[in-house]
Parts: structure tokens; C-alpha cells; sequence
């Protein structure tokens, strides 16, 4: 008897900035959820993660505002449940094709059943970029797609710096020497500095591209040229 053969999945994190950028970015849901229809159709799977953006700030400025200061852990607490209300509305939009259960834990075992599974933050001290280089690990992923709000790495802030250069291919090793040691619940960089050493690690291509031009993801998932960093 013939087994069934096993998923091969396209880890895509999906930043916070496009669910939430102000109020919930409807149009930008309804595309992504067409194109990653499509996708399945040709036979692909994806294992999302989904960021908390404005509605994870506004919880964590509205504590802060109203008790004073917050530890690190209780901003981190309140930056996972707003990433873990927005997987539950990634899981609405695919349900019909989703794994039913949200992964909270990436570190357990992941079946791979379905073509898409949602995922979401786990525990303080990490972004859901770590949670989607560990469901990577989970499923045998070798790609992940970092989707956000900047068309490149640049090798410096270009919102602070006139002379700032894109960097279209990168290794890991110079890749985090322009990112912080160590991770913070405010953290502003492409890519979390623990996600990046456990990328490193596992070998994993990844992806940043701004997930606003859905066309480039798609060019990157048909094997085309893109706009975008790749970091291998």
C-alpha cells in the first residue's frame, strides 16, 4: 500500500504591519488569500505565521498608559495574543483548507496533514519570526518568505539614512552583524536575532520582501526574479 506522499511547505511569516497597519487591511486579506489559493491549486502548502502590528502596540501602550512601566515579559504576553487573534483570522480565511488547531508551540510535532497551517506566537523572549524558523525545522521546510512593509535588507536604517544601499543576497554571517545580539519586545529589524542564529543553524534560505507587492511573492513562488533579500 502506497503511503501518501508528504507536504512540502513554504513557510511564509506575515508581518503585522500588513494585517494591522492602522485598522485590519481587508483588501490586503483578500489578496493574499487569492494567491495563496492559487498556489495550493499547483500543488503548493504554506505554513503561516501572522505578526501582531497596530493591534499588539495599541494593547501594550494602553497597559502601559494605564498601570506605568510593563515588564519585558508582560509586553511580550500581549504581543502573542494579538498575533494569536490574528491567526485565528487567517484560519477563518482558509478554512476550508487549514489545519483546524492554531500552532501555539511550534517546537512539537507538526503533522503536515493540510495544505495550509496557521501559526502564532509562543512564549516571551521571541518573535514569531523564531516560531516560523522552528515550525521550518518541524516540517523539513528549507524556504521561508518573510513578508513586511520594506521591499529590501538594506545595510543600514534607510529612514535615517540618505546613503543607505539594498542588499539583494546576503549570508547569514554578514546578515547579523547589521541586526542586534539579542532580541527586545520593541525590536525594529528585519529579522529577530535568535530567529536569525537558529536560521543560520538549519540552513534556511528566507526571504524578505514587502508583502504589499503580492506579485513579487508570487514571482519568487513560480521560480521567477523578484524584489526582495534573499539570506542564505
Amino acid at each position: 500500500m502506497l503511503r501518501p506522499r508528504k507536504r512540502e511547505y513554504v513557510v511564509v511569516s506575515v508581518g503585522g504591519s500588513l494585517i494591522v497597519p492602522d485598522q485590519i487591511d481587508t483588501n490586503f486579506l483578500a489578496r493574499f488569500r487569492s494567491l495563496i489559493l492559487r498556489k495550493i491549486d499547483d500543488g503548493l502548502s504554506f505554513y503561516i505565521v501572522t505578526g501582531g502590528g497596530k493591534l499588539a502596540r495599541r494593547y501594550q501602550d494602553a497597559a502601559a498608559t494605564a498601570r506605568g512601566e510593563l515588564t519585558a515579559e508582560d509586553m511580550d504576553w500581549l504581543g502573542i495574543h494579538s498575533t494569536r487573534l490574528n491567526a485565528h483570522l487567517f484560519r477563518a480565511l482558509f478554512k476550508e483548507h487549514a489545519q483546524p488547531k492554531l500552532v501555539k508551540n511550534p517546537t512539537k510535532h507538526i503533522t503536515g496533514r493540510f495544505p495550509v497551517i496557521v501559526g502564532a506566537g509562543w512564549r516571551p523572549g521571541n518573535s514569531t519570526d523564531l516560531c516560523a524558523v522552528e515550525s521550518a525545522r518541524k516540517l523539513g521546510a528549507k524556504k521561508m518568505v518573510n513578508l513586511s512593509n520594506i521591499d529590501y535588507v538594506y545595510d543600514k536604517d534607510p529612514r535615517t539614512n540618505a546613503d543607505a544601499k539594498k542588499i539583494e543576497k546576503i549570508g547569514w554571517k554578514e546578515f547579523r552583524t547589521l541586526i542586534p545580539e539579542e532580541w527586545d519586545p520593541g525590536l525594529s529589524a528585519p529579522f529577530d536575532p535568535i530567529a536569525a542564529r537558529e536560521a543560520e543553524a538549519l540552513k534556511l534560505e528566507v526571504v524578505v520582501m514587502n508583502g504589499h507587492n503580492l506579485d513579487e511573492f508570487e514571482k519568487y513562488l513560480d521560480g521567477h526574479d523578484f524584489v526582495g533579500t534573499v539570506i542564505s
